[in-house]
């Protein structure tokens, strides 16, 4: 499965369907399915998700874009949706939690202050 976690990686910009993903991983959907979620404890898809979700976050604390950009750059195709799962998975607006981690890394001591 850390095979077909590498090539979700390379492509997780991509719309990418399950079939597509269980052709490369040379499994049926289903078993694909099976097998990717006993490793890596979420199905393929999900995990796209995660990874999409994971560098938006990580754009928008680094900054220099708005939120539609950095979905679009992820691959989102809606930038409500990307809001609406953003939200889902880390509690707030992608804006909101941006400006939070930004200041809990103002914040944070550097190994020179300790």
């Amino acid at each position: 499965m850390r095979e077909v976690a590498r090539w979700i990686c390379a492509r997780y910009t991509e719309p990418l369907r399950i079939d597509e993903i269980a052709a490369v991983a040379h499994m049926s959907p289903a078993s694909l399915h099976r097998h990717f979620k006993a490793a890596t404890g979420m199905g393929p898809l999900k995990y796209q998700k995660h990874l999409r979700l994971q560098e938006a976050q990580r754009r928008l604390v680094a900054g220099g874009a708005t939120a539609a950009r950095i979905a679009q750059a992820v691959g989102y195709t809606s930038a409500t949706q990307f809001s609406r799962e953003y939200r889902s998975t880390y509690g707030l607006p992608p804006g909101q939690d941006a400006a939070r981690l930004r200041a809990r890394l103002a914040h944070t001591p550097t190994p020179q202050q300790a």
